[in-house]
């Protein structure tokens, strides 16, 4: 389903209490209710302090506001982040059913409410100058729509699912799916959280938004030309892969996490063979470190994350094309009473050596960086300022001339920026209205593509209503 629909999954919950990300109410701020005690309870007691997913069926598990998990969904607060970890597990009282077996072990726990939540998007984009031969101001209803799954399971797992139905394609398929078992030790002193998370897309387990699968923009145009380079880890392998990683938060200031990726592509007959095209070969490892910290209130988490992958070009024998991704990432949260400001980043580097040939180049690289600054007023408005950038290796079978989508000098080199303004008059609907400025486009600002078109000309505009419920 790609990077779009993967990023639209965590939502439903939007702006930070004042005390979020400090462990302390707000001067004058009134009595939490029993729940959300509860859960700042659950939050010192195995986070303390340290930065969940969230739908509107989490929302209804737990019995709090969108507003206790995220500044602006899916940007996630400490309570967040803590849900997450702690495997989706956390619940208010009384809203489900339980047994015991005879021995007095508990066997049985089932929602009394249904965990299901939903989300309807609709657009409209319009480029500085319409694709050649196309209609411009495309109307998309819905964008998106999508059906969610998700909350605790057991004691110890939890997870969701969302399943998305593609305006482009016509068809219904499974988009982003995490699910995690999670336990509790004291490890060298310290109170640490364990767990191991099943998932379909590298870094969709990941409790910061700095990183591919949860990083901004939360919203983009699916009827929009795109650059036509990315690195493996930054979303081309979302739903093509199966994965298993084991995580730990030592304390709460350090988070290691490692496993590795398998095959497993959506619409392709099995056992893979030679029909089959850019699948992985064995397993791909992937690791992440984090050194999360609170100062003078402010959070902050320095990281660094990768993964090495092996892709076959077409069947599952012979040569096989590396690439290995190499990232770091920053998260800054910092608290202005009812207001916010927030801000993250990654630089990604990966190098390809391409044995099984494909391109012009035995070897390459590509690099990425981006980030974004994002300002919350309260908890209806947030304004966004995020520059971008690509850049590598020149190569003229990768990136060849073609119109629309290629490149005149065999470049993948693109720049911008992302404007973006988003009103939220209920916690469960946003009005995002966004702006996309290239200044380059694969390889160049004029005549990009050997046909005539500059980078400029694909400027987008984009406003979309995201409906939860």
């Amino acid at each position: 389903m790609g990077r779009a629909f993967g990023l639209s999954l965590l939502f439903g919950l939007i702006a930070a209490p004042a005390w979020a990300g400090t462990g302390h109410p707000a001067s004058g701020a009134k009595a939490a209710p029993p729940s959300e005690t509860a859960l700042r309870a659950y939050v010192a007691n195995y986070m303390n302090g340290a930065y969940a997913t969230a739908t509107p069926s989490f929302a209804r598990q737990t019995g709090l506001a969108c507003s206790s998990c995220h500044t602006h969904y899916p940007e996630l607060t400490a309570m967040g982040r803590a849900f997450k970890l702690n495997g989706y597990v956390f619940r208010r009282g009384g809203d489900s059913i339980s047994a015991r077996s005879s021995s007095g072990d508990q066997n049985l726990l089932l929602n009394l409410v249904t965990p299901l939540s939903f989300m309807l998007q609709t657009s409209y984009t319009v480029l500085r100058k319409a694709q050649p031969g196309t209609q411009n101001g495309v109307a998309f209803f819905p964008d998106q729509l999508s059906l969610f799954t998700g909350g605790e399971v057991t004691p110890h797992l939890g997870g969701f699912l969302q399943v998305t139905f593609d305006p482009q394609s016509g068809q219904i398929g499974i988009d982003n799916a995490d699910f995690r078992y999670a336990t509790h030790l004291s490890l060298l002193g310290k109170n640490s959280t364990f767990g191991i998370s099943l998932n379909n897309n590298p870094t969709v387990q990941d409790v910061w938004n700095s990183t591919p699968a949860w990083g901004f923009p939360y919203g983009s145009s699916a009827a929009a030309p795109t650059p036509a380079a990315a690195t493996m880890i930054d979303g081309t392998l979302g739903g093509q892969v199966a994965g298993l990683t084991a995580y730990t938060m030592w304390g709460s200031h350090l988070y290691l996490e490692g496993g590795a990726y398998r095959a497993a592509p959506i619409g392709t007959p099995r056992p893979l063979d030679s029909t089959a095209t850019g699948v992985l070969a064995g397993a791909a490892p992937y690791w992440r470190v984090a050194i999360p910290n609170t100062i003078d209130g402010k959070y902050v988490s320095l990281g660094a994350y990768g993964m090495s992958s092996r892709i076959y070009p077409a069947g599952v024998t012979g040569p096989t094309n590396r690439f290995t991704d190499v990232a770091a990432d920053l998260s800054f949260l910092w608290p202005m009473g009812e207001n916010s400001f927030t801000t993250e980043a990654t630089y990604i580097h990966e190098s390809q050596r391409w044995d099984a040939g494909g391109s012009a180049n035995s070897t390459n690289t590509l690099k990425t960086f981006r980030f974004d600054m994002m300002y919350h007023v309260g908890h209806t408005y947030a304004f966004t300022a995020a520059p971008f950038f690509t850049s590598g290796s020149s190569d003229t079978l990768l990136y060849a001339a073609a119109p629309m989508s290629g490149s005149r000098i065999g470049s993948p080199n693109s720049s911008g920026f992302i404007g973006e303004v988003d009103v939220m008059p209920w916690q469960n609907l946003r009005f995002q209205l966004q702006y996309v400025a290239y200044s380059k486009f694969n390889g160049a600002s004029n005549n990009y593509d050997g046909a005539g078109r500059n980078a400029s000309d694909n400027n987008t505009l984009y406003f979309l209503t995201w409906v939860l419920f």
